[in-house]
């Protein structure tokens, strides 16, 4: 069973990759018009993409996607790079002191602040100068081929959307304020449907921090 779920770990790794991939080729390469309102239904069809290919580098950081911890790396490099240029060892380190201090002065996602203040320091804990000239370079070599507007709108718009889903649904709904439980979580009502599209599963995070060694798309099963 163990095994069988590895593969299924890779086969989703690699389907989240593959329609970012060809999605966003599509809409690079989109002769659109501003009247047309699949321009601004797929933004937000991107910008899901995106946080999938996050949340593919989270199970990838808790060995989920493969059994194989070099192929298994190798998914949660791809995926966080394609992300927004980080990297994943960075970001491994990060995630794991996340869980060992969770809502604590030394948890690196936690800030006791507000919405925008606490998004604010989860962004500059994150984000570095090397990624911003990795970011910097991608665009201005994209932009060689692909239309600027379609690169500010496909591309880097979506992106930039996902940091807040990711956020707000992964960090601060779930972690702020006091709870009573060790992991200081919280979990949202079961609604598959809405814990899928709000974040992959992740607005289930007392589960998650529960079982961390469960992927993204079994998470539905701590509420069955």
């Amino acid at each position: 069973m163990e095994i069988r779920n590895q593969y299924t770990g890779i086969i989703v790794a690699s389907t989240v990759l593959i329609c970012w991939f060809t999605t966003l080729y599509f809409l690079l390469t989109w002769d659109f018009s501003w009247t047309n309102p699949l321009v601004y239904l797929l933004i937000f069809v991107q910008m899901h993409l995106y946080t999938g290919l996050f949340i593919t580098a989270h199970d990838a950081m808790h060995g989920t996607i493969s059994i194989n911890k070099s192929l298994n790396n190798f998914f949660g490099s791809v995926a966080v790079f394609l992300y927004a240029g980080f990297f994943y060892s960075t970001l491994f380190t990060k995630h794991h002191k996340h869980h060992k201090h969770v809502h604590t002065a030394e948890d690196p996602d936690y800030a006791n602040h507000g919405f925008w203040r606490w998004y604010l320091s989860f962004m500059l804990n994150y984000v570095n100068v090397i990624q911003l000239l990795i970011m910097a370079v991608a665009f201005n070599v994209l932009k060689i081929w692909v239309d600027q507007t379609n690169l500010l709108l496909f591309w880097v718009l979506p992106s930039l959307m996902s940091t807040f889903q990711l956020f707000y649904f992964g960090t601060y709904l779930p972690h702020k304020g006091e709870h009573d439980n060790e992991y200081q979580s919280s979990t949202i009502q079961k609604n598959h449907f809405v814990a899928f599209i709000t974040c992959y599963f992740f607005g289930y995070h007392l589960e998650h921090h529960q079982k961390p060694n469960m992927p993204w798309w079994q998470l539905h099963k701590t509420k069955s």
